[in-house]
């Protein structure tokens, strides 16, 4: 008995703690643009804090890579990673104008993974395995690399740090009412499929329209997202329903881009005519 009660406020003390960390600033971490991703945001923790968690998590990442001869190993594929980051940067402000003075960084890394991704102040990484998988034109990578960096331009990092605050502590509330681990553990994955999945397929959507937007300013086609999406779908069969995903489905997330797409040529249409009538540098 002494050793369940010492359990049970041991858990109480934990629950105490989580829910003090739950405590969450609210606003929009980005200004609307013309598709109007401006949900108001419920965050965890601090910008600053947690892109300085990103930059010590990208060096360990970076020398780890480095060390393992994993780290831009092909010139022409950093090269092009790199042009396409530098004119997607370059219109980040328009949606978040403190992203100006971040410390962005971006590598490629020799791993076969299909990925890419942003971390907040923006630390970017781009895996081989991306092209390999999906051959994508400059106008579709720009789509995927719009996408991650939308992510960290949202700070989805922090609105999930928050949500899996909150989802722990009511587990452990439930599971302490009902003296049941097995209680905890099942409001847990009750709380991470109700409510946790459905704000990440939230995220993820955002991602998806910021990011289209970012690449038209930049001057990527728009539509390419849609074959973009499509050749992704064809390397994800076998996925699991929506509902169970934090990722949209891929038929649903085809048909938003394509009207987005449809929104935003007019902006890709100015942004490549600027682009051409710039004067070559000799």
């Amino acid at each position: 008995m002494r050793v369940w009660m010492m359990g049970k406020l041991a858990a109480l003390g934990l629950a105490s703690t989580l829910l003090l960390g739950c405590a969450a600033q609210v606003g929009s971490t980005t200004q609307g643009g013309t598709l109007g991703v401006n949900r108001v945001q419920k965050l965890a923790g601090s910008s600053q804090q947690y892109q300085q968690q990103g930059e010590q998590q990208y060096r360990a990442t970076m020398q780890e890579a480095q060390q393992k001869g994993l780290l831009n190993r092909d010139p022409v594929l950093l090269q092009r990673v790199r042009a396409i980051a530098t004119r997607l940067i370059a219109q980040a402000g328009v949606f978040r104008p403190d992203a100006k003075q971040w410390a962005w960084e971006v590598n490629t890394l020799q791993i076969k993974e299909a990925n890419a991704w942003c971390m907040p102040g923006g630390k970017m990484a781009v895996y081989s395995g991306l092209l390999d998988a999906v051959k994508p034109s400059d106008d579709e990578l720009a789509a995927v690399m719009g996408h991650e960096i939308a992510h960290a331009l949202r700070e989805h990092s922090r609105e999930q740090a928050l949500r899996d605050q909150q989802i722990a502590f009511a587990s452990i509330l439930v599971g302490v009412a009902l003296g049941s681990d097995e209680a905890m553990e099942t409001t847990g994955r009750i709380g991470q499929i109700g409510y946790g999945f459905k704000y990440s397929r939230e995220a993820e959507g955002e991602a998806d329209l910021l990011g289209l937007e970012l690449a038209a300013r930049a001057g990527y086609d728009p539509r390419a997202a849609v074959s973009l999406w499509q050749k992704m779908a064809r390397a994800d069969a076998g996925r699991p329903p929506e509902f169970l995903s934090t990722h949209p489905d891929p038929a649903n997330r085809q048909a938003a881009l394509t009207q987005a797409a449809q929104k935003l040529l007019p902006i890709y249409q100015q942004a490549r005519t600027g682009r051409a009538q710039q004067p070559r540098r000799r």
